[in-house]
């Protein structure tokens, strides 16, 4: 098994725009998840075409224009800070499509990609868009903000969510995996955890098992941060004083997440 914790080695793409992260088939053990997290100062114009990958551009913090050349969504973004705990935009833009980003301030951009036949349409997913959940009780609380719930019918295969998780909190909680194609009782995705943390020196524990435990490692993760799931259980532990921040991204031969929590830890959903 390739190593599951990926830190930011930042790669200038240009003079105005820097590559943070790059989770792809080649550096992991991922088959249908690729990852970047670019940054761009202002003015900057990134440009890329997709074979037979479908991608959700995430304007994570600051203000981009995004077009595919035929439609064109002027100075999407929301927040300048992902803990203002707000929802921001995204785009969905299908296979075999040029697209071009232009940085309207100094912004921070997740492209979420994942291997696609179908030809699907662009389309602007807009803050309010997202669902909004509160999910947990005790310190199992978190809040949600679904960007491609596997309810969108916006996508072929990709599903992406954040996650806010308050200092003393446990998130992915209690464990939980999806890595068997067994529907209806669990689907099989792989699954991508991009981290940040408020104040930015803090750090969570994340630890990726199976249940044989030939898997079982528990990492300290940092801000920027990113946790690869190709397999098995997957909680976040918070320590007191820091929040946290997490994207995911999930993707597998089908787009339905269905998971199957420990049964070790299955009681701590019902007690009272």
């Amino acid at each position: 098994m390739a190593h599951l914790k990926y830190k930011p080695v930042p790669r200038k793409l240009s003079k105005d725009i820097t590559l943070l992260q790059h989770i792809n088939e080649g550096n992991t053990a991922l088959q249908y998840i690729e990852l970047k997290v670019i940054k761009m100062t202002s003015g900057a114009v990134f440009q890329e075409k997709l074979g037979e990958q479908e991608v959700c551009i995430v304007a994570l913090t600051g203000k981009i224009t995004v077009t595919d050349g035929e439609q064109t969504f002027e100075e999407i973004g929301t927040r300048e800070n992902v803990f203002e705990k707000i929802p921001t935009d995204s785009v969905y833009i299908s296979i075999e499509q040029t697209f071009e980003i232009t940085a309207i301030s100094e912004v921070t951009v997740i492209l979420c990609y994942s291997p696609s036949e179908k030809k699907k349409a662009t389309a602007l997913i807009k803050a309010s868009d997202n669902t909004i959940e509160q999910r947990g009780k005790y310190q199992n609380k978190r809040l949600v903000h679904n960007i491609l719930p596997d309810t969108s019918p916006i996508a072929d295969r990709l599903l992406v969510v954040e996650v806010f998780t308050d200092g003393g909190n446990w998130s992915s909680y209690p464990p939980h995996k999806h890595d068997q194609d067994n529907l209806p009782l669990e689907s099989k995705l792989e699954e991508t955890y991009y981290h940040e943390m408020n104040p930015r020196q803090g750090f969570v524990f994340q630890r990726v098992y199976t249940d044989d435990r030939l898997l079982d490692e528990t990492m300290t993760v940092e801000n920027g941060d990113v946790v690869i799931v190709p397999k098995g259980y997957h909680p976040v532990g918070v320590p007191d004083g820091y929040d946290s921040y997490y994207l995911n991204v999930m993707a597998g031969p089908t787009r339905k997440w269905q998971f199957h929590n420990d049964p070790d830890h299955d009681w701590i959903l019902t007690r009272e």
